[in-house]
């Protein structure tokens, strides 16, 4: 047994190096093979090759030896077999395109230099801005906008570098809601990657950034967060302000289009609609003052036809048509009636009333007459509203205002403003503030968007983060600390532009005259004693007198 354990050792040996010479030469006629079809290649990627060393490729010759390699790996000698069977065949691989870095240039031409890198931290940066002048918020060159005003500052402050200033993904850059064009905000939020040099400190930053800003854009504070965070995903809920004259209250003039109808459906449909003392005792004083101003009831009734024959408009090729004293007629009674909308002050069974409609929205509902383009069966119309405040009335340059706050999961496009539109229409029309839970249901009805001068975003709301925040070291993001500042900053920059706006304007008794004397389809039916009914016309209505359709989007 002893000798014949070499032999076998022998013969295996001798048998190794026949299957190696073998090998050798399948090896060597396989590469011959493949020398073949690289040359073929070759030949017939020649043109792509050459274009392709111009514009700073690899040599043909090391890109074809990479291909020999990771070809020879992959596809072993059967797959050069097969590619020799292969009447119209592929190139192996793509060749490998190696890129420049991208040049960048200024606005002027001039080539940016190359800055050192620096150390990123991702923050998130609590701001707040006057919407006014601007195209929105949304970077948009070359219109105006507040981020390009803040991409500006940061750039200045050394927060990022001119390279990245362009580039929102490398800045991670996310906005927690977008205002549209002339929309204010108090507090918004958005979080991106900024240097975040050794020794300064998140205030000192603040202070440096808001040194290269304008007074009307502010930012309150920055605070470190974790690489995953988000501003808009991560948002628990979100705080929106409303600012609205407490005339809107007001009943319709009983002569408009819309004051009849509520007569004619109150005695149609009788126990439905409410009682008004204040509101019928209001105009029965609007018409002494004007019969007192040496104006005659026919001349007054005469002013109402002419407004319901041109849907409350008094300036319009149409309007013109009745002549000019017809039109300075009707100037002068709006003037008195201005006056003493400016002069009114609510009740506090009124106010009362009102928060109670508000009230109506909280909780869970589905919000498909409150927005547009979306069916009564898509769940996304679906929104859980947490809370609804309204102030107490305030007086400013002779008007009063109050202030409505809504605190929502989320809110959907016009959303807000339909919702103030719905429950103030309530209020002036004498319908049940049952009908603001009608709107919940299936049937369609146009709800009027109450004009976007009064909207604001007050504040987003990040209680489902800041556990998370505070366990992995950082700070919780809050507006509380702020809240001093903020509304010194929203008295100045946003409060006062629309408290002006209106008086110069008259925007929301437009939008209520507007609708009071619209003569077309029966689209506001749905206000009156008569209700929501299954053929209730819904087809949005453009209201001319809101010039400014702007919204926020979440």
């Amino acid at each position: 047994m002893s000798e014949e354990k070499p032999v076998e050792a022998n013969n295996s040996v001798k048998t190794t190096e026949a299957v190696s010479v073998k090998q050798k030469s399948a090896d060597d006629t396989t590469s011959k093979q493949e020398s073949t079809n690289n040359v073929e290649a070759n030949n017939t990627n020649e043109t792509e090759n050459k274009n392709q060393t111009e514009t700073g490729v690899e040599s043909k010759d090391n890109i074809k030896k990479i291909d020999d390699q990771e070809s020879s790996k992959k596809r072993g000698r059967g797959g050069s077999q097969r590619d020799r069977g292969n009447k119209r065949q592929r190139p192996e691989r793509a060749e490998k395109i190696f890129e420049p870095c991208p040049v960048l240039f200024d606005k002027d031409g001039n080539e940016i230099p190359k800055e050192p890198r620096k150390p990123k931290r991702k923050v998130a940066m609590m701001i707040g801005y006057c919407g006014t002048g601007y195209h929105g918020m949304q970077l948009n060159p070359p219109n105006k906008t507040i981020e390009g005003e803040l991409f500006d500052a940061f750039i200045k402050a050394e927060a990022i570098s001119k390279a990245n200033s362009t580039d929102l993904k490398k800045n991670a850059f996310m906005r927690a809601a977008r205002t549209d064009k002339g929309v204010h905000a108090a507090g918004n939020v958005v979080s991106l990657k900024i240097i975040c040099e050794d020794g300064v400190s998140g205030e000192e930053l603040t202070e440096k950034i808001n040194s290269f800003l304008p007074g009307q854009i502010r930012v309150w504070g920055i605070e470190r967060t974790n690489k995953g965070f988000d501003c808009r995903k991560m948002c628990s809920s979100r705080i929106y302000e409303y600012l609205l004259p407490t005339y809107s209250l007001l009943p319709p003039k009983p002569s408009s289009v819309l004051g009849t109808k509520i007569s004619e459906y109150k005695e149609k449909f009788p126990g439905v609609s409410r009682e008004d003392p204040e509101g019928d005792e209001w105009w029965k004083n609007v018409n002494k003052k004007l019969l007192e101003s040496n104006i005659t009831q026919e001349e007054i009734d005469k002013t109402q036809r002419y407004l319901k024959e041109n849907n409350g408009e008094t300036e319009n090729p149409t309007a013109a048509a009745g002549g000019e004293e017809s039109q300075h007629l009707v100037r002068k009674i709006k003037q008195i009636e201005n006056t003493l909308r400016r002069d009114y002050r609510i009740s506090n069974d009124r106010l009362e009333l009102f928060k109670e409609a508000m009230k109506t929205y909280e909780g869970h509902h589905n919000f498909h007459n409150f927005t547009i383009g979306k069916p009564f069966n898509d769940a996304s119309a679906q929104r859980y509203m947490i809370s609804t405040n309204i102030s107490k009335p305030f007086v400013i340059e002779n008007t009063e205002w109050v202030s409505i706050k809504i605190h929502g999961q989320s809110f959907m496009l016009h959303q807000i403003r339909k919702m103030i539109g719905m429950a103030s229409l309530v209020i002036r029309t004498r319908c049940p503030l049952a009908r603001i839970s009608e709107a919940f249901n299936s049937t369609r009805i146009n709800i009027p968007k109450a004009p976007a001068l009064g909207l604001l975003l007050e504040c987003p709301v990040y209680e489902g983060i800041n556990p998370k925040l505070q366990k992995f070291g950082y700070n919780e993001l809050n507006f509380n600390k702020f809240e001093e500042k903020m509304l010194e900053f929203k008295k100045k920059f946003i409060y006062d532009k629309i408290y002006a706006e209106e008086i110069k304007e008259n925007s929301f008794h437009g939008f209520y005259g507007f609708i009071d004397n619209f003569n077309g389809e029966p689209i506001f039916d749905f206000l009156t004693a008569k209700g929501i009914t299954q053929n209730q016309p819904a087809e949005e209505v453009k209201i001319k007198n809101d010039k400014n359709d702007a919204d926020i989007v979440e």
